[in-house]
């Protein structure tokens, strides 16, 4: 599949609680360096014609502010979960500015989630000013989206299956703590992956910070960046000093570009 050059960019690098967390005075949490203040994880795809969008965090609507988003052609979800799905009532305004529905790309659990959580976008009698979405369900087979390719990559999430996404050379996974065999040929030959990094100490559903560099290894993938970080993991420069050589922690705004 052909691919433009693309540039990626990181809306969020957050856990389900983001950093600082709530209520939080830990070291991480009143860290002023800006690189330990993570919005709930999302990256924004674009190319010279398309713009796409992976999860609609609860942040969505600042993420899209801050980024200076004017278009938006697609939003990709991984999964359900509150963090990745929570603000997408805030399509609205390119609803209106575009005149058109927003395409929304998704497996059937999480378009059943998103007809149960936004219910009101689906009834036969809508209210006026609710958003406006086209439910497109990805089957495992790639398509494009514009003229971005996109390539379905099933991960474990515990025992809840998550999508990741192959566009080009760059892959990109989150919330995930296994990938079988058949789904890493997909992945072998990126030049970057993103892999969620939750903490050091095992959790039941996501990759500690060793078991994300391991997997980054067995892949051999040259350039890798964490996300989905908690507070729990460190500050950002003082993890970062630890870390193998072509592996880093990705940061909110954060920009890498594709030929």
């Amino acid at each position: 599949m052909h691919c433009p050059p693309l540039q990626i960019t990181f809306l969020g690098t957050g856990t389900s609680s983001g950093v600082p967390m709530v209520a939080c005075s830990c070291y991480v949490c009143t860290s002023p360096d800006k690189k330990d203040k993570r919005l709930r994880s999302s990256i924004l795809v674009q190319s010279d014609t398309t713009t796409i969008v992976v999860d609609t965090t609860p942040d969505f609507r600042y993420q899209m502010l801050r980024a200076e988003v004017k278009t938006l052609d697609a939003i990709l979800f991984t999964h359900p979960h509150k963090d990745h799905v929570a603000g997408l009532d805030d399509v609205r305004p390119f609803n209106y500015f575009q005149k058109k529905a927003m395409q929304v790309f998704a497996n059937s659990l999480t378009e059943e989630a998103i007809k149960r959580e936004f219910a009101y976008a689906f009834s036969d009698k809508k209210y006026p000013g609710i958003p406006e979405i086209s439910l497109n369900t990805i089957n495992g087979e790639p398509f494009y989206i514009g003229d971005i390719p996109v390539i379905p990559i099933s991960v474990w999430h515990h025992k809840m299956p998550v999508l990741g996404f192959r566009f080009g050379k760059f892959t990109y996974i989150t919330d995930a703590n296994r990938i079988e065999e058949n789904e890493k040929e997909k992945i072998k030959g990126s030049d970057v992956i993103v892999l969620n990094a939750l903490r050091k100490e095992k959790h039941i559903s996501h990759y500690t910070l060793d078991e994300a560099i391991a997997e980054v290894q067995e892949l051999k993938i040259p350039k890798a960046y964490f996300t989905h970080i908690s507070h729990q993991l460190g500050r950002h420069e003082e993890v970062s000093a630890d870390l193998p050589a072509g592996i880093a922690l990705a940061w909110d705004g954060m920009q890498l570009s594709f030929e």
